[in-house]
């Protein structure tokens, strides 16, 4: 692994100065580092599955699982595939003249697809493995699986992610010899398709994972004081299912299209840059020098990253192992990117330090926000702590308390993203904030990694306790699995900084276009414009009006799950005497039930919500050109309202994401043994907050991410169209 890792360095260095417009080599390596990331997912997903699955009863619960999780992505990917063939007619038809933007979006979405479905194929099958480990090797050997499998999710979206934008651009212009333009149009119609695989995936597996959770907690914790993942309570398989097709599924289209959309927008910032060309002659040669540059960082971040998983080593703290593997990717992939663009000839006006100091910004921003997001949802911090106090006095001071935590947690990320701003611009303009994201998002190989261990390890837990295994392997798995719940929280302030990052870009793309179609050379939205204050007011109201939507379906979905919960409770004779270890038929619950109804519900319910970023700038510029007749007012109404959705977006995002992991862990620290425990009053409004949280942190937040980029790419298409 060593000397493949050490060969692929040679070929990216070797390659480092010859980015020039006529030759493949730059893109030769990067395509390297793409396959890399590949060969090492599929390495490591054989030998997760070659591990053993448990006695006969583990297998059992673990194949229920798979069967819900597969039927639900069934369905889901069925009822996407309708809108995305609409879409892609519409995209045909309407771009004659660029057919290629048709092809990239259905590229984008495809792979979106796979990615999360693949994820999730990993994880369903870990779970059990993980188990098994905990049973044979302990705690080291059950956290070792759970984080690998986890690094076959992260490096197969990291992987794919880059090889789908260099691919593309490869095709188009060495085989097709298509113009830059029409190549930064296909390319927009890739992120376009993996943004809007990545909003169903995230909106419809919140609703589902979310409806469960509600459902099984309320039923099963409060009304029939149960344990939690106890196999009498009928949502308790839809739960573990929900874990993967949110967590997992849901994460990886997520990132992979955050992660697709900012090497685009970085990729248009460097074609249609502000800066001009040292001199005319060399004006193709200094654009694929800055267009080259986020694609080598990407490949060399994946090296950094790959290098970071032998660093992950269980000793003292699970979550101090985890954070290793990651400043371990972090520094590695720093003096990688140091050492590459000593190589390259970078024209005026940028130097060589100031691109490297937008990455180091980048990257440093990473590490805070992480930190950051874990001072707000981890059970050893304040924040978690006060809330946890605040339920010994009732729900409703929870939920006063909660709602205080999840919007102080608002500050300190936009003072980060502030600074990461400034910082970047100061270096390099526009094309350096862009810069500073894609080094952001070129981590996700071990980010994703990280958080793909969350749902491993839950169901891990929930496997152990349905099966019957000794209160000692119950043990480690709760141990593996308090750490989880922290480390999605982190990954999802992660992905939230870097989609605002990123929207700032895609705006940015936005108004260049929007210059270069009107022939205005200093467009500005100035406040003092009517319609820049009222697209401010719309756009910033649709993020409310979404996560509305969102948090309505999860209650209703909840409320179904609830009212089958009871019945089954109620009209199935011996329930609370059935064990899955040895159990008999009789009193068994009816798992797929509440699978059937969830899977119905979430898919029905993402559908609306999932179109609002669509029609948003759509419909402003159709009814402003309607009404005043003039193009200019049109698209700078569009573009205020961009703006007023990437902030109110990211505030909302930042604060029911954080919010809701505060909620979640004020739970898990009176399970401890705080506070008075499980089945105490602070217990109970515990498990409230946390019912208020669950759709905040894993439903409405995360889905926020995609609702801001696609209704910046859905702009980016309009003006293509003009």
């Amino acid at each position: 692994m060593v000397r493949a890792m050490a060969w692929m360095m040679g070929i990216i260095l070797a390659s480092a100065g010859a980015m020039t417009y006529s030759t493949m080599q730059p893109y030769m390596a990067v395509m390297v580092a793409g396959l890399a990331a590949l060969t090492y997912s599929a390495w490591m997903g054989s030998v997760i599955l070659a591990l053993p699955d448990g006695n006969e009863t583990m297998r059992s619960i673990a194949k229920a699982i798979q069967e819900g999780a597969s039927a639900f992505l069934s369905r889901q990917y069925k009822a996407i595939f309708m809108v995305g063939a609409a879409c892609a007619i519409f995209l045909w038809f309407g771009f004659p003249k660029n057919p290629w933007i048709t092809l990239g979006f259905v590229m984008g979405s495809v792979l979106s697809g796979i990615s999360g479905y693949l994820g999730m194929f990993v994880s369903v099958r870990a779970n059990v493995r993980t188990t098994q480990a905990a049973v044979d090797q302990g705690l080291k050997g059950a956290f070792l699986v759970a984080f690998r499998s986890g690094a076959v999710t992260g490096f197969l979206v990291n992987g794919l992610g880059l090889l789908s934008v260099v691919v593309l651009m490869c095709g188009l212009h060495f085989w097709v010899n298509a113009s830059p333009r029409i190549i930064m149009e296909a390319l927009v119609g890739l992120g376009f398709g993996a943004s809007l695989i990545s909003i169903f995936a995230r909106l419809g597996g919140g609703i589902f994972t979310k409806g469960a959770d509600v459902g099984a907690d309320l039923v099963g914790k409060i009304e029939q004081n149960i344990p939690e993942d106890d196999p009498r309570n009928p949502a308790v398989i839809a739960d573990n299912v929900g874990d993967n097709v949110g967590d997992c599924a849901g994460m990886s289209a997520d990132l992979f299209e955050t992660y697709v959309v900012t090497l685009v927008a970085s990729i248009q910032m460097a074609f249609f840059g502000i800066h001009a060309a040292a001199s005319p002659e060399s004006g193709d040669a200094y654009k694929m020098v800055l267009v080259n540059l986020p694609l080598m960082i990407g490949a060399l971040c994946i090296v950094g990253c790959l290098a970071g998983t032998f660093f992950v080593r269980l000793k003292k703290s699970i979550m101090g192992a985890l954070y290793k593997g990651l400043f371990a990717s972090m520094a590695l992939s720093a003096g990688l990117i140091t050492l590459c663009t000593y190589y390259m000839d970078l024209p005026y006006p940028y130097s060589k330090m100031n691109i490297l100091n937008c990455v180091y910004i980048g990257i440093a921003t990473t590490g805070i926000l992480v930190w950051i997001t874990e001072y707000y949802t981890a059970c050893q911090y304040r924040p978690v702590q006060s809330i946890a106090k605040a339920s010994e006095t009732g729900a409703g001071t929870n939920i006063i308390q909660g709602l205080a935590v999840s919007m102080e947690s608002c500050f300190m990320p936009v003072l980060v993203i502030v600074a990461a701003i400034a910082g970047s611009y100061a270096c390099a303009g526009l094309f350096g904030v862009s810069l500073a994201a894609t080094a952001m998002l070129a981590l996700m190989g071990m980010v994703i990694a990280i958080d793909a261990y969350g749902p491993v390890t839950d169901n891990a837990g929930g496997i152990a306790e349905m099966s019957g295994l000794p209160a000692s392997v119950r043990d480690i798995t709760d141990e593996l699995d308090a750490v989880g719940n922290t480390t999605k929280a982190v990954t999802k302030g992660y992905a939230i900084g870097s989609a605002a990052l990123a929207a700032l870009v895609l705006f940015a793309a936005y108004t260049q276009e929007v210059g270069h179609y009107l022939g205005l050379h200093d467009l500005s939205f100035d406040l003092k414009n009517p319609l820049v204050v009222m697209g401010l007011f719309v756009g910033g109201v649709v993020p409310y009006l979404f996560s509305a939507m969102s948090m309505k379906a999860v209650g209703q979905a909840g409320a179904a799950v609830v009212i089958e919960v009871r019945r089954q409770f109620k009209e199935i004779v011996g329930i609370q005497d059935y064990k899955m270890e040895g159990g008999s038929l009789i009193g068994r619950p009816d798992y797929g039930r509440a699978v059937d109804i969830l899977t119905k519900a979430s898919i029905r319910a993402m559908m609306v919500p999932s179109l609002l970023p669509i029609v948003l700038p759509l419909g402003i510029y159709a009814a402003v050109k309607m009404t005043s007749g003039s193009t200019i007012s049109a698209v700078t109404m569009v573009g205020g309202a961009l703006l007023g959705l990437i902030i109110t977006g990211f505030f909302l995002a930042v604060s029911m994401t954080s919010g809701g992991g505060a909620w979640d862990n004020a739970k898990k620290y009176i399970e401890q043994g705080n506070h008075g425990g499980k089945g105490s009053l602070a217990y109970q409004a515990a498990v409230t907050g946390d019912t208020v949280g669950d759709p905040y942190k894993d439903t409405a937040g995360p889905a926020i991410n995609a609702l801001i980029k696609i209704a910046n790419l859905a702009a980016l298409l309009l003006l293509a169209f003009l």
